[in-house]
């Protein structure tokens, strides 16, 4: 737009100067005017020029940093698909063991729940048996510990008196039956000594 109305306006700068000139002849100085209209319209379009320059050069500097960026974007999109892929290939190959290994689980699942029931089935009956002997929370084990321990005592306290009462268990009950078994005793003794006596006279007389 600037152009055209730069061409128009010589256009009738030049028309004047030519009347001019026919009118008055060779005008230098009119000439030195056009001269200097032309050179600044000149230096306008070289600056409007340049200004469209360097405004073309930052739209392609900005360009280009835009291309780098997507490229680098396109770049790391790719190394990302590539990488998801690899994993998606991965996890399709483990598929099958991670089944199997399901399978193995809900088996020993399986077994864990009957085990489970034969266990609380054992609670209960233990419990029951505890109930029916009397067992309460206050029977610890550090409390039958101790009684254990009370009893061996008591054990080791009583064993003298337990032997001597087991020596008198062969004896009667009545000082008179108590004296006849001292006398029957008596007698076995003798039997007993007249017998030895025997033997031994009837091995020296053998011997002589």
């Amino acid at each position: 737009m600037s152009d055209t109305m730069g061409g128009a306006d010589l256009s009738g700068t030049i028309s004047v100067t030519s009347e001019s000139s026919k009118a008055t002849g060779f005008d230098a100085n009119r000439i030195a005017e056009v001269k200097a209209w032309l050179t600044s319209q000149f230096d306008a379009a070289v600056a409007e020029l340049s200004l469209r320059k360097t405004a073309v050069e930052e739209k392609r500097a900005k360009v280009q940093q835009e291309s780098k960026v997507l490229l680098e974007y396109t770049r790391k999109a790719i190394a990302r698909l590539t990488y998801l892929k690899r994993t998606l290939s991965q996890l399709e190959d483990d598929i099958a063991p991670c089944e199997a290994q399901m399978e193995n689980w809900k088996t020993n699942l399986a077994i864990m729940e009957s085990k489970e029931r034969q266990y609380l089935q054992k609670y209960g009956h233990y419990k029951a048996a505890l109930n029916h002997v009397g067992y309460t929370p206050e029977i610890s084990h550090g409390v039958l510990v101790e009684m254990a321990e009370h009893k061996k005592d008591l054990e080791k306290k009583t064993k003298p008196i337990l032997d001597t009462l087991r020596s008198y268990q062969d004896l009667p009950p009545d000082k008179a039956l108590a004296a006849l078994a001292i006398e029957d005793k008596k007698k076995q003794y003798a039997a007993a000594e007249k017998y030895l006596e025997d033997v031994l006279q009837s091995a020296l007389a053998s011997s002589e």
